[in-house]
Parts: structure tokens; sequence; C-alpha cells
């Protein structure tokens, strides 16, 4: 019986030579597939096998969307208060804090100027990796800030949006911004000025019921949560189950809430024709 006990020459390679080399595979979110990471990437992080959209960053999403060395940034200096002193399990101003240092910004979006296939636009891109894109009063006064120099530079406004919805730490403060965000938005839409809304995964609570489903133009990323409350408190509210599909953007744009669901590669090219239909290329003043 000797040889039941006989090492075999495969028990001397070491466990840790054994395994593939950490962060070279990641799970999609929605198959559930190993898939390799290089090949995400290259496919502008879109899962190659069902076609799921990951979660990108706003510097990614301004490399993917905007001409190169066009970008602008403006309202880069403010950052958030604390005026209820709020805390939880942790103060609201370490939680600051610990997102600034994790993703270099002051706030949850970026806003600036920049070219998209030569036409001029005011941007504004959220941030999920800052408290999950949520709407504070900063938030809200950057978003109002674009929609004034899209006014005054008659240019058209795009707002991506990622977020959870209104931030709970600043309260009324947080609220207040929806109000505040979509009368700006009359104001440009008084003016005959285009406003394209972009909504991606997720698009949710007072963000996706105040400035982002009031766009001229709505477009949304494949299979994008969108809606206000999550599907759970809706049904025990409504006591009735709720449809497959339900908050996701191909039922919404099946029900007129959303004009179309474009893919993440074909975004540029779908906002350039876009933009061709309102305006001319280069510093455009005049829009029709």
């Amino acid at each position: 019986m000797q040889w039941w006990f006989k090492k075999s020459p495969f028990s001397r390679v070491k466990r840790s030579q054994q395994r593939a080399p950490r962060g070279l595979w990641i799970r999609c979110d929605n198959c559930k597939e190993m898939v390799y990471k290089e090949e995400v990437e290259r496919n502008l992080k879109v899962c190659p096998k069902c076609n799921y959209h990951f979660r990108i960053s706003a510097k990614e999403r301004i490399d993917l969307l905007v001409d190169k060395g066009t970008f602008r940034e403006h309202d880069n200096g403010l950052s958030p208060l604390d005026p209820l002193r709020f805390k939880d399990t942790k103060k609201y101003h370490d939680r600051l804090k610990e997102a600034q240092r994790k993703t270099g910004m002051k706030d949850a979006v970026v806003c600036g100027y920049a070219q998209i296939g030569g036409y001029p636009v005011e941007l504004v891109i959220f941030e999920f990796a800052f408290l999950g894109g949520s709407m504070g009063s900063v938030v809200g006064e950057k978003i109002t800030r674009a929609a004034e120099r899209a006014l005054e530079n008659k240019r058209p406004l795009i707002i991506i949006s990622c977020s959870g919805g209104a931030r709970m730490q600043e309260s009324i403060f947080s609220l207040m911004q929806m109000g505040k965000t979509c009368a700006a938005l009359t104001r440009l839409s008084e003016a005959k000025l285009p406003f394209i809304s972009i909504l991606t995964d997720p698009t949710t609570g007072g963000v996706s019921a105040s400035f982002a489903l009031l766009g001229d133009v709505v477009i949304s990323e494949p299979r994008a949560l969108i809606g206000f409350a999550g599907p759970r408190v809706i049904e025990q509210t409504i006591r009735q189950q709720l449809p497959p599909g339900f908050q996701r953007a191909e039922f919404l744009m099946d029900h007129g809430f959303v004009d179309m669901v474009v893919d993440r590669k074909d975004l540029k090219p779908t906002l350039v024709k876009i933009l061709s239909l309102f305006g001319r290329k280069g510093e455009a003043d005049e829009f029709h």
C-alpha cells in the first residue's frame, strides 16, 4: 500500500503557483459569468457575453465622449459643508473627507465646457463613487450654474446621471436642489436651447424625480435602473406584483419615459447626430 501514500510529483507545486494572477478575471453582475478583464476594458467596460454595462467613472465618461483636449472644467472649487452637523454611524464631515480622498473630487459631479464631434456643449457628469452620486447642495448648485452658462453662451446642456438620489445627510438643503435645478432648466427651455439627459445605472430617487427625465431628448444605457422608490417599496404600497423588467431602461422606453436606449459604443455618434440638428460646429453662439 506504499504506492497510496506516495507523493504525486504535482504536489510539489505550490498552491500559489497554481492560481491565476489576481485581477485578470471579473464576474459580470448580470450573467454571473467570469469574463476576462482586459476584454471587458477593450469593450468599453461592457460584458462581451451579455452586453451588461458596468459603471464607469466621470473621467472615463469624458474620455469616451469628449473630443480630445476640449474639456475645460468649471466650479471645481465648490466643496460641500455640513450645516446640520449630521451623524449616523459616522459623521457626515468624515464621510465627505473619505469620498474626496477616494475620488479626488470635491463632490459628486464634474461640470465644464466641452466639444463633442466639434459641437460645443455644457457638460455635467455624475460620479457614483462619491457617496453614490447623491445630490446635495453643491451638486444642485453646479448643475444650475451649468444650465446658466448654457443659457448665456447659447449652447446645449448635457447631463449624464448616475445617482442614488438626494443626499439624506443634507436633508431639506438637498431636497431644495430638485426645484432649483428644474427652474434653471425651465429657463433653458424657454430660450429654446436643448437639454439632453443621459441616464445610466442607476438613476433613482430625487435625481430621477427632478431634472433627469426633463430632457428634450432622454437617452439611456441598456438595462439601466431608473426610478424613484425601489420595487419592493412600490409593491408594498400598491399591494400588486410589478411587471417583469419594471424600472429598467427598456421598460421605460416602451412606456414613453425614455426616447432611446443606446449602447455605450454608439453613444458619442448618437450625440453628434442629435447635436447636428441644433447648431453649427466650433464656437457657435447661435442655435436653432
